[in-house]
């Protein structure tokens, strides 16, 4: 890692991947600008995430025009009432895009219940059955539902599902149990929140071998550049502090999270 000009980003030589962003969220600068300042501090490769069935599409222009730029399709537990086979189909035909790496944003969010709990997970099990018919990774989404999200995997056990448990804040329980499963965790700027032990000690307790780095922008900005708009040019501060954590150098960190979400979702 050498050097930075830009003030407390550190510049990584071994290259860095975005697994989780959302870049059509982003009120400050433009992709284009976005991405040039990921990629001079590191940042490889950038994943933006569907979330609603009003954001699908848009997924789709925005990695078609921006080369170094991936997505998903999905629809995020908020949204689940909004689910139906209609949207279902649009969710498979995006999936053939070959850009498209993963099935997501999708779980359960039983912290804000936007959607039904019920929908919920009608909408997390039929795109779990996406995911394995273009046999792609998932992005999962869950808070304060622990035991639904293990019940739902353990149905699908045995079925060859992979992905990431993004944005993890949830128990040593479920993370012990998710690593188990052969899922990764994805870690952000909360890790470097004063109030996240929690967080630290379930990353701390991960293998590196389980873990990717994102930044789920425009939201979670790290230390210390909290109150500001997140952006994937901050995901270098987020690889940092894991090495912190870990005792790694920054250098084996990015490799290994790089191999990591390469094996997920760039698969040769």
């Amino acid at each position: 890692m050498s050097s930075s000009k830009r003030k407390e980003i550190p510049v990584f030589t071994t290259p860095l991947i975005e697994t989780h962003c959302h870049l059509d969220f982003l009120k400050e600068g433009n992709t284009a600008d976005t991405l040039a300042r990921a990629r001079a501090v590191g940042v490889e490769q950038v994943v933006t995430i569907a979330v609603e069935p009003g954001n699908l599409q848009t997924v789709l222009d925005l990695i078609d025009q921006h080369e170094g730029l991936y997505g998903t399709q999905g629809v995020h537990p908020h949204s689940a009432a909004e689910y139906d086979a209609g949207v279902g189909e649009r969710i498979l035909a995006g999936a053939k895009h070959p850009k498209v790496v993963a099935i997501g944003e999708i779980g359960l969010d039983y912290h804000y219940d936007n959607s039904p709990r019920q929908e919920q997970r009608a909408a997390f099990a039929a795109q779990l059955e996406i995911a394995l018919q273009v046999d792609l990774p998932i992005v999962v989404h869950t808070r304060d539902a622990d035991l639904d999200t293990m019940a739902i995997f353990r149905e699908f056990s045995g079925r060859g599902l992979r992905g990431v448990i993004h944005s993890f804040t949830s128990s040593p329980e479920l993370a012990a149990f998710c690593v188990e499963e052969g899922f990764h965790l994805g870690f952000n700027g909360i890790i470097t929140f004063n109030k996240a032990d929690n967080v630290r000690a379930v990353l701390a307790a991960t293998p590196l071998s389980r873990v990717l780095l994102e930044t789920d922008a425009p939201y979670l900005t790290p230390v210390p550049f909290r109150g500001q708009e997140n952006a994937p040019y901050y995901l270098p501060l987020v690889a940092q502090y894991v090495a912190t954590l870990k005792d790694e150098t920054p250098e084996q960190v990015a490799a290994v999270t790089t191999a990591n979400a390469r094996a997920l979702f760039f698969p040769s």
